[in-house]
Parts: structure tokens; C-alpha cells; sequence
């Protein structure tokens, strides 16, 4: 049996938080699709404003091709490293875990998730990255039920309302939770569950099989509890 976990949601759902401790709990390595799609970005972004073309990563993307991103990918590299219990993403041998959370990457990433090319170079990726695992993995991400791990035995798609997942998110940036900040916040988070769930290629969405999981009123130990609890019914051991 493949030994996948397959977590899935919109943007600020917890899918990492509660990926990393699910993994931790069961002694599993964990994978976020996100970080690669960011660690393109970056490398992306750092591309094009390296060489003049600031006004062109200002523009969230537009213009970018499938082809040059991938290239650049295979060039630097970009690529997962496996480091204790944690995939890590490089880019040309650095770790860039904290540098692709920041706003810069966040506001274009969507854009370049967008492009099928980078979608199938990253989804090759992923399932290289399982397959080199000793053990089980969690994986988090938009598509990774529906599309990249299809056959995943437990497949969990966390839900949470948009003002929820804005409070979520400012408070991880140790912002304050004053109305119009939550609301803006909110709108965004909105705008891109639109943009997530109606793309072309592999669009947000459930799995016909996973579990869907309203995280609005639950505690992060709570919705942690709940997968682990659904996992070990499955791997016992």
C-alpha cells in the first residue's frame, strides 16, 4: 500500500501546520508541494529582476514561459532535499525555506502554479521525492488528491471560511486583527481561492474520497488529532 497522505485546501487552511505535526506524530517525512511552487518563484523573480526585467516580476508573471521556468529549474537547480523528516527546498544549494514565505514570492506564485509545464515538472518531482522515501510521507498542497497522488489511501481536504483563514494569517505575520485588516486580508484570500479553483489545469477541488475537514472552529491539535486518528486506522503500526 502506498504510504501517502494526501492533504488538500485553499490558501491559510492549515495544510502544512497540520501536515508537519501529522508527520511528526507518526514518524513520517513531510512534503510541501507549496515550497517548490515558491522556490520557483523566487528563482524566477531573482531571474528576471537580475537581468533588468523588474517591471515584467512586477507583473505578477505575465509573459512567463513554461519553458524558460524549467530550464531555469534544471540550471540552478531547484529541488527538494530531504533534511531529518522534512523536504526542504534549494535553490542552487541554499536553502531558501524562509525566504520564499515572504510577500514578494506569495503575490506572484499563483501565476507561475498556473502554467501546466511547471505543474507536471513539479508534480514529476513530488512523486521522485516519495518514491525515495524510506517511509511514509505527508503531502500538502492544492492537487495532491485529485492529481498528483490519486491513489493516496487517506486524502484530507481542509476547509476554513475566508475570514478565518485571514485572522489565521495575520496572526502568523504577528500583525493585529483591526476589521480592515481582516478584510482585506480576507478579500485576497478570497481572490485567490477563485483564481485556485478555477484555473485550467488541475483546479482546487476536493477528491471524490477525501475527508473534508471544517478547520473553521477546531484548534490546530484538534484537526491534527482527527487525521492522525484516520491515518493509523489505515496504517496500523
Amino acid at each position: 500500500m502506498l504510504r501517502v497522505i494526501a492533504i488538500d485546501g485553499p490558501a491559510a487552511s492549515g495544510k502544512s501546520s497540520t501536515a508537519g505535526l501529522v508527520a511528526e506524530r507518526l514518524g513520517w517525512a513531510h512534503l510541501d508541494s507549496g515550497a517548490l511552487y515558491r522556490a520557483l518563484t523566487l528563482a524566477a523573480l531573482d531571474q528576471e529582476e537580475g537581468g533588468g526585467g523588474r517591471r515584467r516580476a512586477a507583473e505578477g508573471g505575465e509573459g512567463w514561459s513554461g519553458q524558460r521556468i524549467l530550464a531555469l529549474a534544471e540550471e540552478l537547480p531547484v529541488r527538494l532535499v530531504l533534511v531529518g523528516n522534512v523536504f526542504r527546498p534549494e535553490v542552487a544549494g541554499v536553502d531558501v525555506e524562509q525566504a520564499i514565505r515572504g510577500e514578494r514570492v506569495t503575490r506572484h506564485v499563483s501565476a507561475l502554479a498556473a502554467i501546466p509545464e511547471v505543474r507536471t515538472w513539479v508534480n514529476t518531482q513530488q512523486r521522485l521525492a516519495v518514491e525515495a522515501s524510506d517511509g511514509g510521507v505527508v503531502v500538502d498542497g492544492r492537487d495532491i488528491g485529485t492529481v498528483v497522488f490519486p491513489e493516496a489511501p487517506v486524502k484530507i481536504f481542509l476547509t476554513a471560511t475566508a475570514d478565518e483563514r485571514a485572522r489565521r494569517r495575520l496572526s502568523q505575520r504577528g500583525q493585529g486583527m483591526e476589521g480592515d485588516l481582516v478584510r482585506r486580508e480576507s478579500q485576497e484570500l478570497a481572490a485567490r481561492d477563485a483564481a485556485d479553483s478555477t484555473r485550467r489545469v488541475a483546479p482546487l477541488k476536493p477528491a471524490n474520497d477525501a475527508v473534508l475537514l471544517d478547520t473553521t472552529a477546531l484548534t490546530l491539535e484538534q484537526q491534527v488529532t482527527r487525521v492522525v486518528e484516520l491515518a493509523r486506522g489505515l496504517f496500523p503500526g
